[in-house]
C-alpha cells in the first residue's frame, strides 16, 4: 500500500490536493477552483488518492466532499523513518570503514 501511496503522491496535482485537504475537508469543486482543470479531471485525481487510501469522499446532496484520512500518511511516515534509520546505519558503517582505511 505504501508504494501505491508514493505513486499517488508523486503527481504534483495529487500532492497539491493532499496539501489542501490537510487544512480540512473540501468539495471537489473547491479543489478544482484554483486550477485550470475540469471537475472530471480533478475527480480522477481524487479517485487515485482514494484507491491509495489517502482520501475519502462522500456525496452530500449534489456536492462530493473530500477528506484526508486521519491515518493516511502514517504508513508513509513509518516507511520513511525506517528507511532513514536503515540508511543512516549503513552510511555510518561506510564512514567507519573509510576512516579505518
Amino acid at each position: 500500500m505504501v508504494h501505491q501511496q508514493f505513486a499517488a503522491l508523486g503527481d504534483p496535482t495529487r500532492l497539491a490536493i493532499v496539501e489542501r485537504l490537510a487544512r480540512g475537508p473540501a468539495s471537489a469543486g473547491d479543489l478544482a477552483a484554483p486550477t485550470t482543470m475540469s471537475l472530471p479531471a480533478v475527480l480522477k485525481h481524487v479517485r487515485v488518492l482514494e484507491d491509495a487510501g489517502l482520501v475519502t469522499t462522500a456525496k452530500r446532496g449534489r456536492v462530493r466532499e473530500c477528506r484526508l484520512r486521519d491515518d493516511a500518511l502514517v504508513a508513509v511516515a513509518t516507511w520513511t523513518a525506517q528507511q532513514q534509520a536503515l540508511w543512516s546505519t549503513r552510511l555510518d558503517a561506510l564512514g567507519t570503514l573509510l576512516e579505518d582505511m
